[in-house]
């Protein structure tokens, strides 16, 4: 599978999102730098099909097909848009994801899952308690049990805090399980990744508000994301359509979970109606998941945008 996206932008003058491009493939885990609180989730949210560019365009294996792309393509973790409420528990957010794979999802269940990757002791856990590079295995492990899963796009992990190692070499490991992996990260997440031994440097450009080093690609494939661009109108983002649920997503993945040594607890286009919907746990009081028929809006805190441990092994 390979994704390529060409141009994109998001809002007036590319407020949302400045025009960026960049590919992603199977096997490859790269990483993309985009900075300020709204640019993330709108690349994530275009990346994976769920959210129709301004300009540009999106394809995945050579053709523009956006139920496709959301059908192989997870959003993971984004901030408001599909990342748990802080207060729910790990438990909680598995079993509502073994339900959505179509799995056995009792709290039993949830619980046996987490035993067999390690963190079987942080079931009870709020999700906004557990530290960074734990939060990012579990989310990644939930997003690839359906079978129709090739890839995710993980957004902003650094906003957690924590070592940017940790996370990352846990993007690298889903890459070695053949997966498409793309992480979106902050300035100086990028600073950290890319002087890893691992990492190898590109020549190309960041989208960045402020001049960084290039990015890296841990596999050495080519990462683009286009020219920067100096806010100054800071007008919001509007989106008019969105996602139906996908009648595909109840299967589940063949690709077993690595065990993790992080157990401890110290240290789119739019315009079909296949789309698979943006959601949260349904135990969070004030986070209602988004209905289909509507591209996910971007929340209030959104519409204003500012410029700016791990144990993996």
């Amino acid at each position: 599978m390979r994704i390529r996206v060409h141009e994109v932008s998001k809002g007036k003058k590319g407020h949302a999102l400045p025009a960026t491009s960049l590919e992603i493939e199977s096997g490859h885990a790269r990483f993309v730098l985009a900075e300020t609180e709204l640019r993330p989730t709108v690349l994530g949210l275009i990346a994976t099909g769920r959210m129709k560019p301004d300009t540009g365009e999106v394809t995945i294996d050579g053709a523009k097909n956006a139920r496709e792309l959301r059908r192989r393509m997870a959003l993971v973790d984004a901030p408001e848009v599909s990342d748990p409420h802080p207060g729910v528990t790990l438990a909680a957010v598995v079993g509502e994801e073994l339900m959505f794979a179509g799995l056995p999802a009792t709290p039993i269940h949830a619980r046996r899952w987490l035993d067999e990757i390690g963190f079987a002791e942080l079931a009870g856990l709020p999700i906004g308690t557990v530290k960074p590079s734990v939060r990012v295995r579990v989310m990644a492990e939930l997003a690839v049990l359906r079978d129709d899963v090739e890839g995710f796009v993980l957004v902003s992990p650094d906003r957690h805090g924590g070592r940017p190692e940790g996370w990352w070499r846990i993007a690298s490991e889903f890459a070695d399980r053949g997966f498409a992996v793309l992480v979106i990260v902050g300035g100086s997440a990028a600073a950290v990744i890319e002087r890893l031994p691992e990492a190898l440097e590109t020549d190309y450009p960041s989208n960045a508000t402020v001049p960084v080093r290039p990015l890296a690609d841990v596999t050495g494939s080519t990462v683009v994301a286009d020219p920067a661009q100096t806010d100054h109108d800071p007008d919001p983002v509007v989106d008019e359509e969105a996602s139906d649920p996908d009648p595909s997503a109840d299967r589940v993945s063949s690709r077993s979970a690595a065990p993790s040594s992080l157990n401890d607890p110290e240290a789119g286009d739019a315009d079909d109606g296949d789309a698979e919907p943006v959601r949260a746990p349904s135990t969070a009081p004030d986070r209602p998941a988004t209905p289909g028929g509507d591209e996910p809006s971007l929340p209030d805190t959104l519409e204003h945008p500012t410029d700016p441990e791990n144990g993996a092994e």
